[in-house]
């Protein structure tokens, strides 16, 4: 039986396809064509590869956007069973504008390997590098897990570098960091990179922490485990939700009062995260 780590070059080709079907739109403003583009490139290449694969999940329906279907089945049904969680494009909306730091990511794993987090709603995410693995919890307050890591790191709060994305749900995060004094970078888009970026020390940045969707919650996860740092999730519930929201979770088998580590999100040691640039950015080119 093939491992799934040594089709890894294999996976890449599908994040390479969806970023090549992607760029070829930057900055023409439609961000449907860029989602659907990145979709129809990776579907073919996936049809191509030696998998007997599922996609579990994916980003878009939350949108109403292009997205593969749930539960499409994909590879040539020869090799190993596999499952993915997709996300064609993270940062679609830059690249509709032509803007820096849009991704095509997947994770994939062997089946019931993958943690699905439906794309329905948001879930807060805090990810970090692996000084603070065990030693943080969804249960602090904000400010207790900054000085944590923090402390884990052996820097002072104002060299700390706090990443997030810029969205009104985050304000009140927001001005509770700017009273720590930490340092803050608002990105407009791509929280699966920016969960990355806090397990690479040459990158200067240390924490993620937000609200974003569920694929891109289970893909950070999958890559934050494979570079040895930790990544906590949990159901965010927000006044704004629709009222059905908590019993469609349920329904999808979350637990909407769990926190997920990166274990629990992806879980054995046979994992595969693939990411390819669509536009220029910090992580990737």
């Amino acid at each position: 039986m093939v491992s799934l780590r040594a089709l890894a070059p294999s996976l890449t080709r599908i994040t390479i396809a969806a970023a090549v079907g992607a760029a070829l739109h930057i900055g023409q403003g439609n961000q449907d064509i860029v989602d659907q583009r990145a979709i129809d490139f990776s579907r073919a290449v996936l049809s191509q590869t030696e998998i007997d694969g599922e996609i579990i999940s994916c980003e878009g329906p939350k949108d109403h956007a292009p997205a593969f279907s749930r539960r499409e089945k994909v590879g040539t049904g020869t090799g190993p069973k596999v499952e993915f969680v997709m996300d064609p494009v993270d940062g679609t909306t830059a690249t509709a504008k032509g803007r820096k730091d849009a991704i095509s990511a997947l994770a994939c794993g062997p089946i019931n390997c993958l943690q699905v987090l439906p794309d329905d709603g948001y879930y807060f995410k805090v990810a970090t590098g692996p000084q603070a693995k065990g030693k943080i919890s969804l249960d602090m307050p904000i400010e207790e897990i900054v000085k944590t890591v923090a402390l884990c790191k052996k820097k002072p709060l104002e060299n700390l570098t706090v990443i997030m994305l810029e969205r009104e749900r985050h304000q009140q995060i927001l001005e509770r960091l700017r009273k720590l004094g930490v340092r803050i970078i608002l990105i407009p888009d791509g929280d699966i990179a920016a969960s990355v970026v806090t397990c690479i020390p040459s990158t200067g940045i240390d924490l993620l922490l937000g609200a974003g969707a569920g694929p891109e919650a289970t893909i950070g996860a999958t890559a934050v485990k494979c570079l040895g740092g930790t990544m906590l999730v949990k159901v965010w519930q927000d006044k704004k939700d629709d009222p059905q929201r908590m019993e469609r979770l349920k329904k999808e088998g979350v637990d909407i009062d769990k926190i997920y580590a990166e274990n629990d999100l992806a879980k054995g040691d046979q994992l595969v995260f693939a990411a390819s640039g669509i536009t220029k950015g910090e992580l990737l080119d």
